[in-house]
């Protein structure tokens, strides 16, 4: 726990400064307001940050370690409020950057005139100064985010959307022609707290009769308890072929600090055991076939693999063996950076690999083909289907699922919950 200390306190430090800032834009917007007013108004905003860091630390030390309801809730609340606080700050600091460049570029040239400044006309009162009126526009942005990601919580969180692609594979048998697949992906469920719109969404995943499910990891945000309450929603989808998972970088307890190398085994064991239960067959670094008429397709799992800070447990070599007559290879990778950074270049013979883990930020906007997100400057494909010749003119897939559920904030803005269904063709 010791080595938690300096971690936290770098984090407690950065959320004062924005709290700081954000205080002195409130001073200089009720500059002229009552007293009365003015105490209000500070005391509302010391107590609601004070409260904001209080449950920051109760997070980070893991006191909170079950996701109850209670703590998504209050996760929610503070991750709303200081995205709020960050657009105001660009609003302070742009307004220092002008004061102290006047500062500067006055002192260079009474220094070059050797004069001294002279007093200028106080028109406060008159008029509003030029720092009040920034300093009053930075809150006026902080609020819309505060308002639209407040609503992003109320309508987007469940408002889940079907979204159909083909998939032309020249040499797939002829028995899959028109074979259909549901993905979904970064379900993380410790973050739900509306239990019937998640079985909605399932309906309308099973409403949709797929061949086959596949889900490509993230099926809790730390602790498999967090499946408590929903593995009776997620056993129930059935496909003829089947339902297979993989592991996403959630699914290892990295997230829980302060337990050992065994609790964290032992967390793995029951995650692995909840997939068993809902008839899920998960694979782990694994591959299994599906036949029809005789023909087959291999599907292949392989374990979190991220590039950046996230793990590598995956091994794709391991995965992948025993799958290189198959004419179709479709393969679950949480991390879509696992496509450009090893799957492309070292298995070129890998038609379709689905991927999640971005979750579009759940922040952004789409319109027909038009997508922006901030997550993709950050990932290089970040949502929908991608499509790139290797170097013998074979055309290979990645298709990033947006997800399923949500997690630090409890909505979605623009970037709605995504149930996907790829349709499997050889006609182009």
């Amino acid at each position: 726990m010791p080595y938690l200390i300096p971690r936290f306190l770098t984090i407690l430090l950065f959320l004062l400064l924005i709290d700081y800032i954000t205080f002195r834009a409130l001073k200089v917007a009720l500059r002229g307001a009552t007293v009365f007013k003015r105490k209000l108004w500070f005391r509302v905003y010391w107590l609601v940050s004070i409260f904001c860091l209080l449950s920051t630390a109760l997070y980070f030390f893991g006191i909170f370690r079950d996701m109850s309801p209670i703590r998504v809730w209050v996760q929610g609340f503070v991750s709303v409020v200081y995205i709020s606080k960050v657009f105001v700050v660009f609003f302070v600091l742009f307004e220092d950057l002008i004061f102290y460049a006047r500062k500067f570029f006055s002192f260079l040239n009474n220094f070059v005139k050797k004069t001294t400044p002279t007093a200028t006309q106080n028109t406060q009162g008159k008029k509003i100064t030029r720092a009040k009126f920034i300093h009053q526009a930075g809150l006026i942005a902080g609020a819309i985010p505060l308002a639209t990601l407040s609503w992003g919580i109320i309508s987007g969180a469940h408002d889940y959307q079907v979204r159909r692609r083909k998939i032309y594979l020249p040499h797939l048998p002829k028995s899959f022609e028109g074979f259909t697949i549901a993905q979904i992906s970064d379900i993380h469920s410790g973050s739900f707290y509306n239990k019937t719109a998640v079985k909605g969404g399932v309906e309308m995943l099973l409403a949709e009769k797929p061949n086959l499910i596949l889900f490509t990891g993230d099926l809790i945000n730390n602790h498999p308890d967090e499946m408590r309450e929903y593995v009776n929603v997620f056993d129930k989808f059935k496909a003829d072929f089947g339902v297979y998972s993989v592991m996403g970088n959630h699914d290892y307890g990295d997230y829980i600090f302060g337990i050992s190398a065994q609790e964290r085994a032992k967390l793995r064991k029951k995650l692995h055991e909840i997939h068993k239960a809902m008839n899920w067959q998960l694979l782990l670094d694994e591959n299994r076939f599906i036949e029809q008429n005789g023909e087959k397709i291999a599907i292949i799992g392989v374990q979190n693999w991220g590039t950046g800070n996230f793990p590598k447990y995956g091994n794709l070599s391991k995965a992948y063996q025993g799958t290189q007559e198959a004419k179709v290879k479709i393969l679950l990778s949480h991390d879509p950076s696992h496509w450009d950074a090893q799957i492309r270049p070292e298995f070129p013979d890998i038609d379709l690999t689905l991927a999640g883990h971005t979750h579009g930020m759940q922040l952004g906007i789409e319109f027909g083909d038009f997508r922006w997100s901030p997550v993709q400057y950050r990932y290089k494909q970040w949502a929908d289907l991608y499509q790139e010749k290797n170097h013998s003119g074979k055309m290979q897939y990645l298709y990033v699922n947006r997800g399923f559920g949500y997690i630090g904030y409890l909505g979605r803005v623009g970037i709605l919950p995504e149930i996907t269904i790829l349709t499997l063709t050889a006609k182009g």
